[in-house]
């Protein structure tokens, strides 16, 4: 595998962007070696500069569930692109996306439509407090909700303690009012709704966590955050950037039959365009300006084009084609699953809905501490056999892997031999 024109593309590129990225996990820190440069992708695959050709289990991060380039969108967009580029007022294609959001979630009695999945999360929380009067946010350790001030945080020490800064730049008393506890915890959450209850406006959580591996909430855990925030008069708030029409047809939210106060759209919502979106019950949603006292605003927010994207993307993604989607997960996961078995691979693996993932561990992970505890070298050195064997995987262990209706079955034939070409290079060791 040559990768010469990407490594004097990366080597250029970290004297115009800090690491030579625009985003930290690209810079392939986690697996060592140097980012690829990528120069087109089609369907289930993406091509670097150098030529080389990967089946593509990253996505972009997850919204091409279509695949790569799908007509029905590419058609769409360059209609909309000859009618202009961007009018900062109302249009039609934005409604269009609106209403099906509305038809798809039913739980989503209105929608605000932003550009990124932190101004989805960081709107929501400034609603929650803004409609409570109350302080304090709680996360769970491992859960990703975009980089506002707010959200990045550590726990401190004990079963729960008010967070600390975990980047330069967040004032410590803006830190100190999101607490942070461990997933999949709800012995830790009570205690700390016991202590803090009056002055708690929200509690947001990814039900499906994606950003310390693959790993979902229990159903106890996450009924117990609903039903807490339900007596307390908190808004439980369900970050579906990722997981969104993801995991299942109608997200984690359906997935796990939840009622939350406020629901963060992203990712496949706009079919690879800077598309995301906050809402939920109209109580709360009729407070965010012009209607209400919580301001928020943004000059792209409901660009014609990404609409545009957005509903033809999401228009597609039937039911059908969805479940479709789901087999070939399954379907690879379970002969993962069985290679793994033979040969005694320390591998958990594991699929929901339309994503899967694995940790390098002897024991299923539950949390970001045992997340943690997983064996990184080891990943290091599956994650390359496989990326010279033409697979493209997240390069972190801290990342969840996609599957899009491109995905042929010979793309997973072709993606289980590599894999067990590196289960066998890696036993001969």
């Amino acid at each position: 595998m040559k990768t010469s024109k990407s490594q004097a593309y990366f080597q250029q590129a970290q004297e115009v962007f800090p690491g030579g990225v625009n985003s930290p996990v690209r810079s392939f820190q986690a697996v060592g070696g140097e980012p690829l440069c990528i120069a087109k992708a089609q369907g289930s695959y993406i091509e670097d500069i150098d030529g080389n050709r990967y089946i593509d289990y990253v996505l972009s991060w997850g919204p091409m569930i279509l695949g790569h380039a799908p007509k029905t969108v590419l058609e769409a967009v360059n209609k909309s692109l000859s009618l202009g580029t961007s009018f900062g007022a109302p249009c039609q294609a934005e409604l269009d996306l609106g209403l099906l959001l509305k038809e798809r979630l039913p739980y989503l009695e209105k929608v605000r439509m932003v550009n990124s999945g932190t101004e989805a999360t960081m709107s929501a929380i400034r609603l929650a407090r803004g409609v409570t009067g109350r302080k304090k946010i709680v996360k769970f350790i491992g859960c990703y909700h975009g980089h506002s001030d707010s959200f990045l945080v550590q726990a401190g020490s004990g079963v729960a303690s008010l967070g600390m800064a975990s980047s330069a730049g967040i004032l410590p008393e803006l830190a100190q009012e999101t607490i942070a506890l461990p997933f999949n915890d709800l012995e830790a959450l009570e205690a700390v709704f016991e202590a803090y209850a009056s002055d708690i406006a929200g509690v947001i959580v990814e039900a499906v966590a994606g950003n310390m591996g693959l790993v979902p909430g229990t159903p106890t855990f996450l009924q117990g955050i609903q039903k807490l925030c339900k007596k307390t008069g908190a808004l439980f708030i369900v970050d579906e950037v990722m997981t969104g029409f993801r995991v299942h047809i109608q997200g984690a939210v359906g997935l796990f039959g939840l009622e939350p106060d406020l629901v963060c759209l992203g990712k496949v919502i706009g079919s690879g365009f800077p598309v995301a979106a906050f809402g939920g019950k109209a109580i709360w949603m009729d407070q965010v300006a012009p209607l209400g006292p919580v301001y928020q605003a943004g000059t792209l927010s409901g660009n014609p084009i990404a609409m545009t994207a957005g509903y033809a993307g999401l228009s597609a993604l039937t039911s059908e084609v969805f479940k479709a989607i789901v087999e070939k997960t399954s379907y690879l996961v379970e002969g993962l699953q069985s290679l793994v078995e033979q040969y005694q691979m320390k591998l958990q693996v594991l699929s929901i809905g339309t994503m899967f993932g694995f940790f390098c561990s002897d024991k299923p992970v539950t949390n970001f501490e045992l997340s943690q505890a997983s064996d990184h070298e080891l990943f290091t050195q599956l994650y390359n056999l496989l990326l010279n064997e033409g697979i493209y995987l997240a390069p972190s262990p801290y990342e969840a892997n996609f599957l899009s209706a491109a995905h042929t079955w010979e793309d997973l034939q072709e993606t289980l031999t590599a894999f067990e070409m590196a289960f066998k290079t890696l036993k001969e060791g």
